[in-house]
């Protein structure tokens, strides 16, 4: 099974970390992925100016990733995120980026294309 490194910056600014739960979605020419939590077992996901890395796998090659959904849920209370960008270690080795660089707000699904 294919194994994807996501790896996910998040701003500096003061309040720019968020504790509502992040999903994500590879999208490739050949097929997409499950909706994944990424989340650490006790561990405080996107702090403020943190980078932090999460492993991927999925059942089958989705080929060349075009673009990835980020959805970003409530947990507690509604909480904004600055989301800088989101970088994809391939199963082959290459290097995807995937810029950012705003706020994310409410309850919504963003598209990010390959930068």
């Amino acid at each position: 099974m294919p194994a994807y490194t996501v790896t996910v910056a998040t701003g500096s600014q003061w309040f720019a970390g968020t504790d509502d739960y992040v999903y994500l979605t590879l999208q490739g020419t050949d097929g997409c992925s499950e909706r994944h939590l990424l989340d650490k077992p006790f561990y405080n996901d996107f702090e403020r100016g943190a980078v932090d890395s999460y492993d991927v796998t999925v059942e089958e090659d989705l080929g060349e990733i075009q673009l990835i959904k980020i959805e970003k849920r409530k947990y507690w209370y509604q909480d904004d995120w600055y989301l800088k960008y989101i970088t994809v270690k391939t199963p082959v080795g290459d290097y995807l980026e995937f810029p950012c660089y705003r706020w994310i707000t409410d309850e919504k699904e963003i598209v990010l294309r390959d930068g």
